[in-house]
């Protein structure tokens, strides 16, 4: 009778350390949900391993899942994180605003929420968000074109065309603004001309970000503006799938003198393109310190600690202004591509060849 009551006691005390921690019973670990878009995309596929092992690392148990590109997937897979127990969620969306309901419930159920790269819209319940500064990748694309092309300096004029990414992903409107905002001086100046005349984000915006709806609009402009011999000096791609598309369009359609391209992401078949001189270069967001600053996050929340931030009053998705953490990217291309791709352990010099 003894030994019961002891065995009892034993119970109760393992299931109240439970009920404190938030500790899934057998597992002995806090459980984070992780949601991304699609494998569609590299970057995805990078951050989602990079994310799990660092988690894992943590000691937490991870549910990572991905969601095909489709809303009504990651909807579905989102809620069932949730209901599986979940004590934080990482969330990259797909399309910004498709995921209110199951914000909602994740606030029901006090479950932090941090969006992943890509910022959660239109909902309240939304705790943090860790990202690069979009903005600046932007830029950073905009001032690689006036460096290149020596704008201060040259006579030009020159001629430009944009594309830029997705309408439903918040990041891409930053993309294109920061670019546009440091190149805005010159097109309005009659320095950088825009043959197409498509100067506006919906005009030049790429659902998806995919390679071929980049590659057909880039076919038709190609077509249209310079099929008579004038040359292309610029084409500035908010990232790499995009760039990829144009730099397909341009080997079937073009002839004249090979164009500045811009990207982002560093993937594998755009850095191979950068050293054949089909890229000119990509603005590198190194994942692994991203996923990083997100386990420390979702530690801090777990610990119940003040959560590190950085940003307090530019990312506003329409009913707050979100607390985030913005890690600082740079520009690679062929001249210090193996410094920050290769020495830093990102790629293998195999992967590249």
């Amino acid at each position: 009778m003894k030994a019961k009551k002891i065995i009892g006691t034993i119970l109760c005390a393992a299931m109240a350390i439970t009920a404190l921690t938030g500790c899934s019973a057998g597992s002995g670990k806090n459980k984070v949900g992780v949601s991304m878009p699609t494998k569609d995309l590299q970057r995805w596929n990078q951050d989602g391993d990079n994310m799990k092992k660092e988690l894992e690392a943590a000691g937490y148990e991870v549910d990572l899942q991905y969601a095909n590109n489709d809303v009504a997937t990651q909807l579905s897979q989102v809620e069932n994180m949730i209901n599986s127990g979940c004590k934080v969620l990482v969330i990259a969306a797909i399309e910004g605003s498709s995921l209110g309901t199951a914000l909602d419930k994740a606030a029901a159920k006090k479950i932090p929420v941090i969006a992943y790269d890509r910022l959660l819209m239109d909902n309240a319940n939304v705790d943090y968000y860790a990202t690069f500064d979009n903005y600046m990748v932007g830029t950073i694309q905009g001032q690689y074109v006036v460096d290149t092309l020596d704008l201060e300096n040259a006579a030009g004029p020159f001629n430009i065309e944009f594309t830029a990414g997705d309408p439903g992903d918040n990041n891409a409107g930053f993309f294109f603004n920061g670019a546009y905002d440091v190149l805005k001086p010159y097109i309005e100046s009659g320095k950088l001309n825009i043959v197409s005349g498509e100067s506006t984000f919906e005009q030049v915006a790429t659902p998806s970000w995919k390679t071929e709806t980049a590659q057909a609009r880039a076919e038709n402009i190609l077509s249209s503006n310079y099929a008579d011999g004038t040359n292309v000096d610029v084409w500035l791609c908010s990232n790499d799938s995009t760039a990829l598309g144009v730099e397909n369009a341009l080997a079937a359609n073009y002839t004249g003198s090979y164009p500045i391209i811009t990207g982002q992401d560093c993937d594998i078949a755009n850095v191979k393109n950068m050293l054949q001189g089909k890229q000119s270069m990509s603005v590198f967001k190194d994942t692994r310190t991203l996923a990083s600053q997100v386990v420390k996050m979702v530690t801090q929340i777990l610990n119940g600690q003040t959560v590190e931030v950085n940003d307090t009053t530019t990312y506003d998705n329409g009913k707050k202004v979100v607390p985030s953490y913005l890690c600082s990217p740079v520009f690679a291309d062929a001249g210090n591509y193996q410094k920050i791709l290769i020495d830093s352990g990102y790629y293998t010099a195999d992967q590249l060849a």
